[in-house]
């Protein structure tokens, strides 16, 4: 009895926690609609900054797929975001080295099947091993696509970078800032929908499972090399489609946009969420873009001129103090997928499976959706 009390009281607890969240998210959002019709903030300014949160959410969902599932360490964040963002404008922009000017459809398919492809090829040899040796190949892949882009300027333009990469949905009566926020949106959904089904799955479970205890999974007769060649894939065609529509939102691409910054941005955004969470996973990226984005303006406060100290440089640096708060008051990040593994009907204790699910393990996890992920 006195774990099930222990149980409660920590949902309720987390239940309270998460509605703050999501109610300053709410208020966010309301300051940010305030502003636009103030005319403080610029439309086309923050439908652009949309746009930027759904690329790093996307690219958030693809990492959580690899390590918040699977366990997999993956660097080469970056490297997979490129592959993306430049089968799109090798592709569709009519000036590329390839000159061909062909639908963005075929880019984003295109980004697809390479990004597959090279998943595979890093896996074969990696996935076998144990995960440092993924993170130490994967850390070489990101610099070795690098500089074949950087380097190879009869197929990729070097370092001149590629332009004039047509806008999305062109044809649509909206501008195109709006039109690549809405495009945006809907993949977030198809993935995140995807991406949901798939974590209350046996697969899923069997996942989480290889994340906890791969001797264990390997003991229940589980070919955990498949499953973890399948989420290393899965996880690298989002970040692929992530910097596809990337190409097709900044109508420029060039080798310096493939840094190892932006993976580490991103593992902020899954850690700062909640490793293993796909809602933590587009929250953490919506953090890290306002605070990357905000403190670009914070030079222009008044207060902050008087006191003659450059505080725009400083971002890392503030990313740094949240995640130290964040690992200080909340462990598992802001929004933890333990909610995220009960299906509804369990939770509400009704429908077919009531009988199955209703006796809750102090942990959170169910008979029928096999526990925590931890």
């Amino acid at each position: 009895m006195s774990a099930v009390s222990s149980w409660v009281s920590e949902t309720l607890v987390r239940d309270v926690t998460e509605r703050r969240i999501f109610a300053t998210l709410g208020l966010i959002t309301v300051l940010l609609v305030v502003g636009v019709l103030t005319g403080v903030i610029g439309p086309r300014f923050l439908l652009f900054q949309i746009a930027l949160v759904g690329m790093y959410a996307l690219l958030s969902l693809g990492l959580n797929v690899q390590w918040g599932y699977a366990g997999l360490i993956n660097f080469s964040v970056a490297a997979f975001w490129g592959i993306g963002a430049y089968c799109a404008a090798l592709l569709t922009a009519p000036n590329s080295p390839l000159g061909l000017g062909l639908h963005p459809v075929f880019g984003f398919l295109a980004a697809i099947v390479v990004s597959a492809f090279v998943a595979v090829l890093i896996g074969i040899p990696t996935l076998r091993l144990r995960e440092d040796y993924l993170a130490i190949a994967s850390l070489g892949l990101a610099e070795v696509i690098r500089a074949i882009i950087l380097n190879e300027d009869q197929w990729t333009a070097g370092s001149s970078g590629i332009s004039g990469i047509p806008e999305l949905l062109s044809w649509l009566p909206l501008t195109d800032a709006a039109t690549t926020a809405a495009v945006v949106v809907v993949l977030i959904a198809v993935v995140y929908l995807f991406l949901r089904r798939v974590h209350r799955s046996p697969w899923g479970r069997v996942l989480r499972t290889i994340r906890s205890d791969e001797d264990l999974a390997k003991a229940l007769g589980k070919n955990t090399y498949q499953f973890k060649m399948q989420a290393f894939v899965i996880g690298s065609v989002i970040m692929a489609v992530a910097g596809a529509f990337y190409a097709h939102l900044n109508l420029y691409i060039d080798p310096s946009d493939l840094v190892p910054l932006t993976t580490f941005y991103i593992w902020i955004a899954v850690i700062l969420g909640g490793t293993g969470s796909n809602r933590g996973a587009v929250v953490g990226a919506a953090v890290v873009i306002a605070i990357r984005e905000g403190t670009r303006f914070l030079n222009d406060i008044g207060f902050i001129q008087t006191l003659g100290v450059d505080l725009a440089p400083l971002r890392l640096l503030f990313v740094g103090g949240l995640i130290i708060l964040i690992m200080r008051f909340r462990q598992d990040g802001l929004l933890p997928p333990k909610d995220e593994l009960i299906w509804p009907a369990a939770r509400d204790g009704g429908g077919a499976g009531g009988a199955s699910t209703s006796g809750a393990a102090p942990d959170g996890g169910t008979a029928s959706n096999g526990g925590d992920d931890r």
